[in-house]
């Protein structure tokens, strides 16, 4: 029997994603599920693991569900090929990671460096939510409820997937082969691996106003290219320039395509011509930073247009993740039958448990 090919990946709806979220994992998602080389797709929004470090305001989760679906559908996420679904609307996602919090450590949580570095950046001292600091957990049970065999993730990931790998493979060895361990999918190019925000710091966010969102207006993109951190000793166009650390070079890696250059700048032949360039000296930040905004606008204009397509009819919107909640729903409920059986915990469906009972009865 053709072992199924599953994919499932997803975001927490804290806000609206941007082009870092494209590059690291919308795009790719979209490649995916054009590719037809798998079986079910799932993308889901996990707002109950953003809840973990937001219980104090649900509504910032609440009101960027909607914004995160949006994001979804323009990029081209399609519905009748990805399911798309909440993590909050498929209960049996909590009931399995209830059951794996028996399968692992405190200590081992500790050690884990995702999870570390987390909490490093959200500043918790001793006060670390138990949700939060077992959101390994739930990550888990969320990729074991539907089987995925394969999980699209960025390299800071990988202690998650392992994790998850561990917790599986220790439920098959008490219970007998019930679930699937996952392999992690990286991505293919270093740069987009994580893009940095505009400012030219490690990470995009929208607390630090670095980010272009996809669904920000062609003003508000060109706005933020034009402000874009490059190198600051480049301070005269006949100064060399550093390419490492620039943001501007950085995001051309990972959007622009040599058929660019016959658009836009024709005067280069490729991207490293353009580099050579700006490194000996004689080309200013403005002309490289006009390149990338025609390069950003063209990438985006689509997006933006099938947004705004799909805002006209949010009810249609509401339908198509509320069918993607109950598609979930009956995936992982299938699942959930399995464990249960595995770890005999399904007291009224297994009649053999009367015979035990009744013979432990006699005996007494």
């Amino acid at each position: 029997m053709k072992k199924e090919k599953i994919i499932l990946t997803g975001d927490r709806p804290t806000g609206k994603l941007h082009i870092g979220h494209y590059v690291g994992s919308l795009r790719r998602r979209v490649e995916l599920q054009d590719s037809g080389l798998y079986d079910r797709i799932f993308v889901f929004e996990a707002d109950g693991q953003a809840l973990t470090d937001n219980i104090d305001n649900p509504s910032k989760v609440r009101s960027n569900v909607m914004e995160v679906a949006l994001d979804y559908l323009s990029v081209g996420l399609d519905p009748s090929r990805t399911t798309l679904f909440i993590q909050s609307q498929v209960p049996e996602l909590c009931e399995l990671s209830f059951y794996f919090l028996d399968l692992v450590s405190v200590a081992r949580l500790q050690r884990n460096p995702t999870v570390k570095t987390e909490i490093g950046m959200r500043g918790f001292g001793e006060g670390i939510p138990a949700g939060f600091f077992t959101y390994p957990v739930s990550q888990a049970a969320d990729i074991a409820a539907f089987r995925a065999t394969h999980v699209p993730a960025g390299e800071d990931q990988e202690p998650m997937i392992e994790q998850c790998r561990e917790i599986v493979r220790r439920f098959n060895h008490i219970y007998g082969p019930t679930l699937v361990e996952p392999e992690i999918m990286l991505p293919d190019n270093s740069a987009c691996m994580r893009l940095p925000g505009t400012d030219g710091k490690a990470k995009m966010s929208k607390s630090l106003g670095n980010c272009i969102y996809l669904s920000d207006s062609a003003d508000e993109v060109e706005r933020k290219v034009r402000s874009m951190y490059t190198d600051p000793g480049h301070l005269r166009v006949s100064d060399p320039g550093k390419i490492e650390g620039n943001c501007v070079f950085t995001y051309l890696d990972a959007f622009c395509r040599p058929e660019h250059f016959g658009r836009y700048l024709p005067e280069y032949a490729s991207l490293d011509e353009l580099k050579a360039h700006y490194r000996r000296g004689g080309l200013g930040d403005m002309k490289v930073k006009k390149l990338l905004a025609a390069v950003m606008q063209e990438t985006l204009e689509p997006i933006r247009q099938r947004r705004a397509e799909f805002e006209k009819d949010i009810p249609s919107v509401y339908e198509i993740l509320r069918k993607g909640c109950e598609q979930a729903r009956e995936v992982a409920a299938a699942t959930m039958s399995d464990v249960r059986r595995a770890m005999r915990i399904n007291y009224f469906e297994d009649m053999s448990l009367i015979d035990e009972w009744q013979s432990a009865g006699k005996e007494e």
